[in-house]
C-alpha cells in the first residue's frame, strides 16, 4: 500500500472513530509498524498545518485523534452551543489543578490547600471522569488517593501529564 492510500485510510479511521485511537490498533489495521504509523501521522500533521484546514491530528499519549483546530472553535460553538458540555466551575478547576500538579493526592491534602470541603467537587470531577481513585495512602484510615484520567488530559488538550511541568516552566 502506498503512503497516500495509507494516509487516506488513517484519516477515515480517525474521523469515524471520533475518540482517540491506540497507535498499536492503527498499526494492526494498516498492517504496518507503529513507527510507520507515526511517520504517516507526522506527514498528515504537516499537511494539515500547511494548508488552510479546520482539522488537525493530535496525539494523546499513545493515541491519535482527528480534531478541529482551536481557531475554529468560535464557529463550532455558534452552531453547536446547546450541545457543548458545561464548563467547569471555579471550585472544580481549582481542585482539578491541585490534583493535576500534586497527584496522587488525598482529599485532606486538597482541603488543606483550598481551605474548604471538597467532597461535592470531587464527586463532580469523578462523574465527569476527569479524576479517579488511584490507590490508598498507607496511613490510618487508608484515605483514597486521587489522580487524573486520560479524559482529563484530552479535556485540556495535553498528550501527557508531564506537559504541565513544561507549561509551568515556560511561563
Amino acid at each position: 500500500m502506498d503512503r497516500d492510500a495509507a494516509k487516506g485510510i488513517l484519516e477515515g479511521i480517525l474521523f469515524a472513530a471520533g475518540d482517540p485511537v491506540e497507535l498499536k490498533d492503527l498499526a494492526k489495521v494498516l498492517e504496518i509498524s507503529e513507527e510507520e504509523v507515526l511517520s504517516l501521522v507526522n506527514d498528515m500533521k504537516q499537511e494539515y498545518n500547511s494548508q488552510n484546514r479546520g482539522i488537525m491530528i493530535s496525539e494523546v499519549g499513545k493515541k491519535i485523534r482527528l480534531t478541529t483546530k482551536a481557531e475554529i472553535y468560535p464557529y463550532i460553538e455558534k452552531l453547536l452551543k446547546p450541545q457543548i458540555r458545561t464548563q467547569l466551575s471555579k471550585a472544580a478547576l481549582e481542585t482539578l489543578a491541585i490534583i493535576m500538579f500534586k497527584q496522587p493526592v488525598t482529599k485532606a491534602e486538597i482541603e488543606s490547600i483550598r481551605g474548604v470541603n471538597v467532597e461535592k467537587t470531587l464527586n463532580s470531577l469523578m462523574e465527569r471522569n476527569l479524576i479517579c481513585e488511584v490507590g490508598r495512602l498507607d496511613a490510618p484510615g487508608r484515605p483514597i488517593l486521587y489522580g487524573t484520567t486520560q479524559e482529563c488530559l484530552e479535556y485540556f488538550g495535553l498528550s501527557s501529564i508531564e506537559e504541565l511541568s513544561e507549561i509551568k516552566l515556560s511561563e
